[in-house]
């Protein structure tokens, strides 16, 4: 795992990125974690757009293949 160096910029607080870790946009996409934060340089949709490009026409067509629910016992 790499590191990083954080700094003041003025009122802002900015991080030196990594050679490794350059990116090729003006601006990215910041989620907050538990763990800390996860930087996105794409928008998140587009990429849950692009993986629903690459599915066959036929997907899911026949319907879906499910297992029969599980009869339980109510919850009190």
């Amino acid at each position: 795992m790499q590191t990083a160096k954080v700094f003041k910029n003025g009122r802002s607080q900015a991080i030196r990125l990594p050679k490794d870790f350059r990116v090729e946009a003006d601006e990215v996409y910041l989620k907050k974690t538990p763990e800390g934060f996860l930087v996105i340089t794409r928008d998140p949709w587009e990429i849950f757009f692009e993986g629903i490009r690459e599915l066959s026409d036929g997907f899911l067509a026949g319907g879906r293949t499910q297992p029969a629910l599980d009869k339980r016992k109510p919850l009190r």
